[in-house]
C-alpha cells in the first residue's frame, strides 16, 4: 500500500510507547476535531509519559494498514481487535 494521506508525510503525529518500543499493534486511531492531530495507539491505557511524537509516514512505515483510514475526517476514532480485523470508523 502507497502513503495516501493528504498530510505531508513530515506531519508530526502522536503515537505510544507500546506501540514503539514492544511492537503493540495499533488497534485505535483519532483524527481529532479540533486540530487535526492524527493519533495511533495500541487500545490499552495511557498516561502522558506513554506518549510520544513521530512522523505520519515513520508510523506509515510501521503499518501500512493504517493507509486505509487516510481519508477518515476529523472527529472520527477508528478502532480493531487485532491487526487481522476491519477497522470500525465512528463519529465522534
Amino acid at each position: 500500500m502507497k502513503f495516501s494521506f493528504v498530510e505531508k508525510p513530515d506531519t508530526a503525529v502522536i503515537t505510544c510507547s507500546h506501540i514503539l518500543e514492544n511492537k503493540d499493534p495499533i488497534l485505535f486511531v483519532s483524527h481529532d476535531e479540533d486540530d487535526g492531530m492524527w493519533q495511533f495507539l495500541c487500545g490499552a491505557d495511557h498516561d502522558i509519559s506513554d506518549a510520544r511524537v513521530i512522523s505520519l509516514k515513520e508510523v506509515f512505515l510501521l503499518d501500512r494498514t493504517i493507509g486505509v483510514l487516510a481519508e477518515m475526517p476529523q472527529g472520527c476514532t477508528a478502532t480493531r481487535s487485532s491487526l487481522c480485523d476491519e477497522w470500525k470508523i465512528e463519529q465522534r
